[in-house]
């Protein structure tokens, strides 16, 4: 939007005056493209008024918009009788919908085929698109660029969680409208260079190429642990089903009392190394511990949590403080240091993640939900040990010793931790030839995936920058 400004008087153009709000005009410096048309967003978007009466015994799906233009989505299916709101809205398969509250959040998209037929209330309106003035695609694209996000928070109003869009505002503001094809430029009497299905055409293109990278970095990530398990003479293991009736182990073969642990250790064997455990091979490792049930308080001094402990690596955004005073009292042999190994004992979902602690991640301390295993690196590897241990090789038979306790709640612990079986190369050089492979793949991974982020990221900003002046 073209406006100047000269001491406290502004001046816009009458053409670009859609409305009688001041701070709302000059508050969106849009700057579109003016060799385009432009075309009030209210022109190609016709509120949706198909109401529906929920009735007590049918079953409905419902809608939900996820922010940051994440899409459109199930919400859940729910009985009638359940559902507060009696008067709502039908929705169709390529239909605009925003939410009221999150447009500022970037909280609008095209309803897919998959939600023909839910329900949204009204906070929820849906638009039917000419689609003979505008692409579905076209829309969402520029719907997605933080321009366009940034009016939406300009339109939206009230206190801070609860902001509404004013839709007279949204749907009364002005957007570039390259036209559609070939044909519609022609018969615009507009150039052909750029149009919407070009500028679209051309995002998809990039997305793809984005995805590609994405596949490969899956693939390189399956070749990590082919890899591994070629090296290490053993197969891949998957979780199996107990089956019923009677059956026979060796006696020799037996390490635990119990069936199905028996089985399983038979099944880790490798065919060109022992398969040995912590718990009968105690010379292996140095220290074993188990974290400190913290104090908390508001400091500069802070614990690492379950959150934290990755897969092989640390995310220190999840620390909390703790109280100095308690802090200080903890012996030293509790605080990291390089090549110690922290893993996850406990969470739905983080149980069994482990990490190897780096140079630059000493000295931190870790709570009651974190085991801390100190190698002897004499004869193992922290890095050998934690890739064998984050394999389905490892969390399988997390899996099995967590499931094998009598008590509700889940752990790993300190015991069943030792109970945990890997193949041991006892040549210390094989081990860091192996781990040096892996690491070269792990490169290979994080170039792809970044690859991917920045042709995801890049294929908008091309398709800002020509929609927006610079």
């Amino acid at each position: 939007m073209a406006a100047t400004t000269k001491q406290n008087i502004s001046f816009i153009k009458f053409s670009e005056l859609y409305n009688w709000s001041p701070s709302h005009l000059i508050g969106n410096h849009f700057n579109y493209n003016k060799e385009f048309p432009l075309m009030k967003i209210g022109k190609f978007l016709k509120k949706s008024n198909n109401i529906i009466v929920i009735e007590d015994n049918k079953t409905y799906k419902r809608v939900t918009v996820k922010i940051n233009n994440g899409g459109v989505i199930l919400r859940n299916t729910e009985i009638g009788k359940n559902i507060g709101t009696k008067r709502q809205f039908l929705v169709k398969g390529g239909q605009f919908i925003i939410s009221k509250i999150d447009a500022r959040n970037g909280a609008m998209g095209i309803i897919p085929e998959e939600l023909d037929g839910a329900i949204v209330t009204n906070d929820f309106p849906t638009y039917e698109i000419d689609t003979n003035t505008i692409l579905e695609q076209f829309l969402l694209l520029i719907t997605t660029t933080k321009k366009f996000t940034e009016f939406a928070q300009s339109c939206s109003s009230g206190t801070t969680n609860r902001q509404r869009i004013d839709l007279k505002k949204f749907l009364d503001v002005q957007i570039p409208l390259p036209p559609l094809n070939d044909a519609d430029a022609k018969k615009q009497g507009l150039p052909n260079i750029i149009t919407q299905e070009k500028l679209v055409a051309a995002y998809n293109q990039k997305i793809a190429t984005a995805a590609q990278a994405k596949q490969d970095a899956l693939a390189k990530e399956i070749e990590v642990e082919t890899y591994l398990y070629n090296e290490l003479g053993i197969q891949k293991t998957e979780k199996k089903e107990t089956k019923k009736g009677l059956h026979f182990v060796k006696f020799k073969d037996m390490e635990e009392w119990g069936y199905g642990r028996s089985t399983e250790l038979l099944s880790l064997k490798s065919t060109k190394y022992s398969v040995i455990s912590l718990n009968k091979n105690e010379f292996l490792y140095i220290d074993l511990f188990r974290g400190k049930s913290p104090k908390y308080d508001q400091s500069e001094s802070y614990i690492l949590n379950q959150k934290c402990i990755r897969w092989n690596y640390i995310d220190t955004q999840y620390m909390k403080s703790v109280k100095k005073e308690w802090l200080e009292k903890i012996e030293s042999k509790f605080l990291t240091k390089t090549g110690d190994i922290l893993i996850n004992s406990t969470g739905d979902g983080t149980i069994g993640r482990s990490t190897v602690v780096r140079d630059t991640e000493n000295n931190l301390l870790y709570d009651s939900h974190i085991l801390l295993l100190r190698l002897n690196k004499k004869y193992i590897l922290p890095e050998y040990f934690v890739e064998i241990f984050n394999s389905s090789y490892g969390q399988n038979q997390i899996e099995t010793v967590k499931s094998a306790q009598s008590t509700k709640q889940t752990e790993l612990g300190l015991t069943n931790l030792k109970k945990i079986h890997f193949p041991i190369i006892e040549d210390i050089n094989t081990q860091k030839t192996i781990i040096d492979n892996i690491e070269n793949l792990r490169k290979e991974i994080k170039t792809l995936k970044k690859q991917y982020e920045n042709l995801r990221e890049q294929a908008i900003i091309d398709f800002e920058n020509i929609i927006f002046k610079k």
